[in-house]
């Protein structure tokens, strides 16, 4: 087991015009994680999250 220390997921503010944050840390490193989303896609979450589970079972 890794001894570096990880800490718990943080949700960050951002500026308006900027999308949501995720950051982590993991050690001494610090990751942060955008989210965005297109306002033109004609899948909804929900309709992504099946196709890609459904992708993952076909390679098993």
């Amino acid at each position: 087991m890794s001894s570096e220390k990880i800490t718990e997921d943080i949700t960050v503010t951002a500026p308006a015009k900027d999308a949501p944050a995720l950051v982590k840390k993991i050690g001494r490193t610090t990751y942060i994680v955008r989210v965005h989303f297109s306002k033109t896609s004609k899948e909804t979450m929900i309709d992504k999250i099946k196709r890609m589970l459904k992708n993952e079972i076909r390679q098993m």
